[in-house]
């Protein structure tokens, strides 16, 4: 269960009302009054909980749990134990996410601003939207409907947040238009300089970086990530892109609908990422490339060249996934070799 101290509650739900909310298919025991007050692993839940299994190293845990109902694919109902009402659905990992999410929904706007917050007279604030502590609002910005402004942050001048947006503590915005429903965690840093000089032996001159950010609709932006503006154009980041923790994006780059950037990611100048493209933990992309739309960089890949769209590609220099564990178990073969 989750701490009361961090999270506050929904619910009961019915197993009628979860099938719903799943999009699953209610199987088993079948009582769609039955009442469920929360969500829990496989090995900790008991009769009133709501558990879910999606991978198969959890199939021994899921065959003994205690879970009243538990959200599964359909082909393991028949290993389900005695009791257990099932929700099946081909994916199960989805579906608990929307019950989890019933259960615990994101904090809606108190509609309080905070005396200790501080906001240009030129600034315009949507209609119940929270502003705490230390906020700075500078002038001529615009924050849209019902969004959530967190400790310390400063959002600069001209800036544009859409509706139910979320700031967190200590995070800047500057230079950037975003949409709607977008969420930017703590030490966030969005729309300052990009990283732009003309070298040369008198010393580096700094070029001036006078494009925006712009962010669609439905993003998620983790702790401590930037985003810098463009130099010229503008650096884009396309709906429902999800970003980690720690990701640096440099400038004019654009990054397609749906993409996904995990920890520790970093995408130089001028990079375009198609749609849905995934790049793993620690990737490093070098400028100017083209990654295409449904391509895969594997953990510590390191682009140099472009990659075609639906590729999956590992290493560095990156190389066809297959070719580059072909290589990894050839050279520990040879390892092994010298070690005798």
């Amino acid at each position: 269960m989750a701490d009361p101290k961090f999270f506050t509650k929904a619910g009961p739900f019915t197993l009628a009302q979860l099938a719903k909310i799943s999009d699953a298919v209610i199987s088993g025991p079948i009582v769609p009054e039955t009442m469920y007050s929360d969500v829990a692993p496989l090995d900790t839940a008991v009769s009133h909980h709501v558990s879910f299994l999606d991978n198969t190293r959890y199939t021994d845990a899921f065959r003994v749990s205690r879970a009243g109902v538990c959200i599964i694919r359909p082909e393991y109902a028949d290993t389900a134990p005695a009791g257990m009402a099932l929700l099946t659905t081909p994916d199960p990992y989805r579906a608990y996410a929307k019950a989890a999410t019933a259960f615990y929904p994101l904090p809606m706007a108190s509609g309080e601003i905070s005396p200790a917050a501080q906001i240009d007279d030129s600034a315009e604030i949507g209609e119940g939207t929270e502003i705490a502590a230390g906020a700075v609002i500078s002038a001529r910005a615009k924050i849209g409907a019902r969004c959530r402004i967190g400790e310390n942050s400063v959002i600069g001048s001209g800036v544009i947040l859409g509706d139910h947006g979320s700031v967190g503590a200590c995070a800047s915005l500057a230079y950037c238009e975003i949409g709607a429903r977008v969420l930017i965690y703590p030490g966030v840093r969005i729309g300052q300089d990009g990283f732009g000089f003309a070298p040369g032996a008198e010393g580096h001159l700094k070029v001036p970086q006078l494009g925006r950010v712009i962010i669609g609709d439905d993003v998620e932006i983790g702790a401590n990530s930037t985003i810098d503006r463009g130099s010229g154009p503008d650096t884009i980041i396309g709906s429902g892109v999800r970003i980690d923790n720690l990701v640096q994006i440099g400038h004019n780059v654009q990054i397609g609908q749906g993409c996904i950037l995990v920890s520790q990611v970093g995408v130089s100048g001028s990079t375009e990422i198609g749609d849905f493209a995934v790049l793993a933990g620690q990737v490093g992309v070098a400028g100017h490339l083209k990654i295409g739309a449904g391509a895969k960089i594997a953990a510590q890949g390191g682009a140099i060249q472009d990659v075609p769209p639906g590729a999956e590609v590992g290493g560095t220099p990156t190389v066809p996934v297959r070719q580059w564990l072909r290589t990894a178990a050839y050279m520990n073969k040879l390892m092994k070799k010298k070690g005798k």
